[in-house]
């Protein structure tokens, strides 16, 4: 099932977001999920902790997906 999240700024960083959407219990465990590389960010493996994810963008990790607007 696909989310929308509406960027309040300019954007949000993939951590960040990761967590607010609370598909990681934590910070350091949104990193460490990164890390692994089992985020992409528009179809593509994104392994960059502050990444900045702007309206447009989708990330997808564990079944989930982001639409973000």
């Amino acid at each position: 099932m696909k989310e929308i999240f509406e960027v309040q700024n300019e954007f949000i960083q993939l951590n960040q977001l990761l967590k607010v959407l609370n598909w990681v219990e934590s910070g350091s465990m949104a990193n460490d999920v990164i890390d692994a590389g089992l985020v992409t960010v528009n179809g593509e493996i994104e392994q960059r902790r502050r990444n900045k994810i702007k309206a447009g963008f989708v990330v997808e990790y564990d079944g989930n997906v982001v639409e973000v607007v």
